[in-house]
């Protein structure tokens, strides 16, 4: 028996073209005379096959009127939705023209500003949500804060879950911070890739390689992004992320407390060099996407190591030793 109470279309064009087996015997029966057995499934009633007349019994009505009834009903909707749907069309095309107009003429709008903490968040959630291919990311700057993944998480979930490629780079030392590790890990099992380098370009997000995102280079805070999409400059910047992911390492398990012998040593020669090259530990720990505290601790290790007393004595020492010769830049 059909008991659906919601047999009507959710979008409020009538009802359901779906007829149960019950419901097809009952009409078989009453357009017989048969007596019926049971109630009469509601499809039936819905589909307008089955009409309570005057005395107060149910009668079978010829499927050509029921259908004209109906039919008419939903013709209207769809009618009603196409003319809601163009006025939508006609609305949007408006604020293009005045969208395009704000930023000039040639091609001065393929490259935007979106200023503003909120307007960024913004931005960038509705082009993650229209991403239907392909989602690159690189997140310099270490562990992020527990409330960014967990926003993060979810959106970026329930793109891969309607197909969408996401690779992602991270700095070595997220592979010791747990929060960023266990964010890693959903994502990883869901189909996404993540790799980790010493020190990652800047903060990058490219969907279907399309439109790219990249924080304005002359602002000191992270309030001002640029919103690109500008082929050439979108190809560029695809270029530069495939170059970094092929130099990157996977991130195939999840640790929880130090980096892999390995990579503690990529990292340690990576703080040396920008030493050497007169950065301060802030500076190099910023790059690096990690504490001051941890810088000075390699430094530490170095002064031991080469036997110095001074950060110019040390930098001298190890530029003179070649210890960094074989990493490459």
């Amino acid at each position: 028996m059909c008991t659906r109470a919601d047999i009507g279309n959710e979008g409020g064009a009538g009802p359901t073209a779906e007829i149960c087996a019950d419901g097809l015997q009952y009409y078989a029966d009453a357009l017989q005379g048969r007596p019926a057995s049971g109630e009469c499934p509601r499809c039936l009633l819905d589909l307008g096959l089955v009409q309570r007349v005057p005395d107060g019994t149910l009668a079978p009505i010829p499927p050509r009127l029921a259908a004209g009834a109906q039919m008419d009903h939903m013709e209207r909707a769809i009618e009603e939705k196409k003319n809601a749907l163009a006025a939508m069309r006609a609305a949007i095309a408006q604020a293009q023209e005045i969208y395009l107009d704000s930023y000039g003429k040639g091609e001065s709008h393929l490259i935007r500003v979106v200023q503003g903490a909120n307007a960024i968040s913004a931005t960038l959630s509705a082009a993650v949500h229209a991403c239907q291919e392909e989602l690159l990311t690189a997140q310099p700057g270490g562990g992020r804060p527990q409330e960014m993944l967990d926003k993060a998480l979810a959106s970026d979930l329930e793109a891969i879950g309607r197909g969408v490629s996401q690779r992602t780079i991270y700095q070595h030392t997220i592979r010791s911070h747990q929060p960023t590790l266990m964010y890693v890990e959903h994502i990883a099992q869901a189909g996404g890739e993540v790799r980790t380098l010493d020190e990652v370009f800047d903060r990058l997000i490219i969907c279907d390689r399309k439109v790219a995102f990249i924080p304005d280079p002359s602002s000191e805070r992270s309030e001002i992004a640029l919103a690109v999409e500008h082929p050439g400059v979108v190809r560029y910047l695809v270029g530069i992320f495939e170059h970094t992911w092929q130099r990157a390492s996977p991130l195939r398990s999840f640790p929880s407390t130090r980096l892999p012998p390995l990579l503690t040593d990529e990292v340690r020669r990576a703080i040396l060099r920008h030493m050497v090259n007169g950065h301060t530990d802030e500076a190099i720990a910023a790059r690096l996407g990690m504490s001051t505290r941890s810088v000075a601790n390699h430094m530490r290790w170095a002064a031991e190591l080469f036997g110095s007393r001074s950060r110019a004595q040390l930098a001298y020492l190890i530029a003179k030793s070649g210890f960094l010769d074989d990493v490459s830049e």
